[in-house]
């Protein structure tokens, strides 16, 4: 599949074209390219670790079949274009890092996303962390104070109960 028809499916999937999404359909074929892959991802072999949760990742999703449901897209949230591709299959894994890259205007800088080749695009290096492991099904419970069914990995004690992070950071409901 070309940029351009990533573009499109990238785009009915996300709802409008943008700027972000164009990094993304670049960082997707690029990252197709480098794994000599075709298609998207069926399960969890292909893994995509985002450094962003801009409009970018939205064309990861759509075109490299990448989700948070699936276990294979995990947001490590730094503020960078860039992104961190493992492929489970082979072992290969790689970082793509957008260039620092000035345009004179929003159509110029289009075509050059759509018609540049990855290398102009992105610096490639090193993933500077190891593979995420494959997604777990945890177990889960009903709060006590709440009600609410949670996977226990995010309950906690609090007051010698075992209740959800909701019902213990009451007071501070913004809390991760």
């Amino acid at each position: 599949m070309d940029k351009r028809s990533m573009l499109e499916k990238a785009s009915l999937f996300h709802g409008h074209t943008c700027e972000g999404l164009l990094i993304g359909v670049s960082a997707a074929s690029y990252a197709m390219e480098l794994m000599e892959i075709e298609g998207p991802s069926a399960d969890e072999e292909i893994v995509c670790v985002a450094e962003n949760d801009s409009c970018s990742v939205d064309a990861i999703q759509s075109i490299l079949g990448c989700s948070i449901g699936k276990g294979n897209l995990i947001l490590r949230m730094r503020g960078k274009q860039a992104f961190s591709f493992f492929n489970r299959n082979t072992g290969k894994s790689f970082r793509l890092v957008l260039k620092e890259l000035t345009f004179d205007d929003q159509a110029q800088k289009r075509e050059f996303m759509l018609s540049a080749p990855g290398p102009e695009i992105f610096d490639v290096k090193d993933v500077p962390f190891a593979p995420p492991p494959k997604a777990k099904i945890y177990r889960s419970q009903k709060c006590p104070v709440c009600g609410e069914i949670t996977a226990e990995p995010w309950l906690r004690v609090g007051d010698g109960k075992v209740i959800c992070a909701d019902c213990l950071q009451k007071d501070d409901p913004i809390q991760p």
